[in-house]
C-alpha cells in the first residue's frame, strides 16, 4: 500500500527519537495517511487530536504505528481474496509477528462462471499479496501478527444488518460470483475513503505522490467491482450495503450505492461523490467502525473478533 521510497524513509527514521519522528510524520502529512489523520497538517493540535482519537498519547505514535494499522487490513483483503481466487489462504510464515497471532474463519474458493471476474479475483488477490509481503519486510520484526479474522458469520452479519438476508439465513460471500462481487463491495470502499483522508493533511510532494499512488489501486478495484455491480443490476443490493455502512461510521449521510438518481432509479453511480464530484473521507475511527460492524467505540467485533493488532485498535 505504501511507495517503497516512503516506507524506507519511514523505516529509517524508526531509530530517532520520538519527537523527530513526530516531526517527520507532521511534515509528511502521514499522521493522516489512511490510518491516523484529523486536521491541518504540521500543527501540534491535529497530530494530539489524531492520536487522541485512536486511544493513543501523541507520544505513542510512530512509523510501525502507521504501518502496521495498514498491515491489519491487508491481512483482511488478502485473506478474503486468495480464498475466493485460489482457495486457500496466507502461507504461515507470512502471518507471523508481534501480538497475537489468529486464525481464518470460513473461506473457500469462488465458483466462478465468468472467465473475466475469475481474472479480476486473481489479480486484485495478487495485489493485496504483495501488499502483506511488502508491509512485512518493510517493518520486520516490528510487524504485527495476522489477527483472528472472520469471513464467515461477519458476513452474515453485514448482510442481515442490510437487509439482504432475513434472520435465522446466512450469506456466504463464496457461493456465487454476486456474492462475492458484494463481499468485495463492503471492503474496497472503505479503503477508498481512508486513503481520501490523507490527503488534506500532506504538504511534501513526495509523500503527497506516494498516498495519490496507493489512493489510485484503492479506486481501481472500487470502481470495477462498482462497475460490474451495476451491470449486473445489483445496485439496490449495494444501495443496502451502504446504508449499513452509513450506519455504523456516524451521523452523517455520505456513503452511496453503485446506483443512484430519484427515487433511486438504476442510475450508474460508479464514483461516489459529492456535488464538486469529490469523494469523502473516513476516519480511522470510522474505518474500524465498519470492520468491527459496530458504531460504538469498541475495540473488536466483526471481521476481526479479536480486535486489530497494534496500537490503533479503537474504534469511534
Amino acid at each position: 500500500m505504501f511507495g517503497k521510497s516512503l516506507v524506507a524513509d519511514m523505516i529509517t527514521r524508526s531509530a530517532e527519537t520520538p519527537s523527530d519522528r513526530r516531526r517527520f510524520l507532521r511534515s509528511a502529512g502521514l499522521m493522516g495517511l489512511g490510518v491516523l489523520g484529523a486536521g491541518v497538517a504540521g500543527t501540534a493540535t491535529a497530530a494530539s487530536a489524531a492520536a487522541a482519537a485512536n486511544g493513543l498519547d501523541d507520544d505513542g505514535v510512530s512509523d510501525a504505528t502507521v504501518l502496521n494499522f495498514a498491515l491489519n487490513l491487508e491481512y483482511l483483503e488478502a485473506e478474503f481474496y486468495s480464498y475466493a481466487a485460489f482457495g486457500h489462504g496466507l502461507e504461515n510464515a507470512l502471518t507471523t509477528g508481534t501480538g497475537t497471532r489468529g486464525g481464518v474463519k470460513g473461506g473457500r474458493r469462488v465458483p466462478f462462471e465468468s472467465r473475466v471476474i475469475k481474472q479480476y479475483a486473481e489479480e486484485i488477490a495478487g495485489d493485496e499479496l504483495a501488499h502483506v509481503k511488502f508491509l512485512r519486510t518493510n517493518l520486520g520484526s516490528a510487524a504485527v501478527s495476522r489477527p483472528a479474522i472472520d469471513l464467515q458469520d461477519s458476513f452474515t452479519a453485514a448482510a442481515r444488518a442490510a437487509g439482504l438476508i432475513k434472520a435465522g439465513e446466512a450469506f456466504d460471500p463464496y457461493a456465487n460470483e454476486n456474492n462475492f462481487l458484494l463481499a468485495a463491495f463492503l471492503f474496497e470502499d472503505v479503503g477508498v475513503t481512508a486513503y481520501k483522508g490523507a490527503s488534506p493533511l500532506i504538504d511534501n510532494d513526495v509523500y503527497l505522490e506516494a498516498a495519490a499512488g496507493i489512493l489510485a489501486v484503492e479506486a481501481y478495484h472500487a470502481g470495477l467491482v462498482r462497475g460490474v455491480l451495476y451491470e449486473r443490476e445489483l445496485g439496490a443490493a449495494t444501495r443496502a450495503i451502504s446504508d449499513a455502512r452509513d450506519s455504523l461510521d456516524g451521523t452523517s449521510d455520505l456513503d452511496q450505492g453503485a446506483t443512484s438518481g430519484p427515487a433511486r432509479t438504476n442510475r450508474a453511480n460508479i464514483v461516489p461523490t459529492d456535488a464538486s464530484g469529490v469523494a469523502f473521507s473516513r476516519s480511522p475511527g470510522q474505518v474500524l467502525n465498519v470492520v468491527y460492524l459496530n458504531p460504538g467505540k469498541v475495540d473488536k467485533g466483526g471481521f476481526f473478533p479479536a480486535g486489530v493488532n497494534g496500537d490503533v485498535r479503537v474504534s469511534g
